[in-house]
């Protein structure tokens, strides 16, 4: 068996979606998952894995429309460096067939051009299966603390590499 530390990271991207009044979308993942969730930490922002191949901006522009029906964005930043985490390690067994240490993880911000209407977490893009239960619109800066902790390292990347767009507009 591979020991935890010779294993790969998992490379995803993640999307940070600011609406207007700088505010980024989170969803409540479906669990129970546990690479994504515990009892208190359920809230993310879309992220997903790369296909062999595929560029990451339009890997985030997929996992966007799979996770929430969002089309209407412009993109606005890409983080300069990719982030990582690793997974508490008796998660990493159970987690992606017990075959990455964590994720390796391209951050993009765009902006949501259209309505709320068109987020519809339940009924994703493409016939994709919900991951989310729900969702909000929630300040950038409140994200690390949402999120499952051994994920607060990357998250407070990305509220660094993103703060310029959290303000209306």
């Amino acid at each position: 068996m591979t020991r935890f530390e010779d294993l790969p990271y998992r490379p995803c991207v993640g999307v940070a979606l600011f609406n207007r009044d700088g505010l980024v979308f989170v969803g409540r993942r479906k669990g129970p998952a546990p690479e994504h969730v515990d009892a208190g930490h359920a809230w993310q922002m879309p992220q997903g894995g790369v296909d062999p191949g595929e560029d990451p901006l339009v890997a985030a522009r997929r996992e966007l429309f799979e996770e929430t029906n969002v089309r209407s964005v412009t993109l606005l930043a890409e983080a300069a460096e990719w982030f990582a985490y690793d997974l508490p390690q008796d998660v990493a067994g159970q987690a992606w067939k017990g075959r990455y240490r964590g994720q390796t993880q391209k951050w993009f911000a765009f902006r949501f051009e259209g309505e709320d209407g068109e987020i519809d977490v339940r009924n994703p893009g493409g016939g994709h299966k919900a991951e989310f239960e729900a969702w909000r619109w929630e300040a950038l800066a409140a994200t690390p603390e949402l999120i499952i902790p051994f994920k607060r390292g990357v998250y407070r990347k990305v509220v660094e590499a993103f703060a310029p767009f959290a303000h209306p507009l």
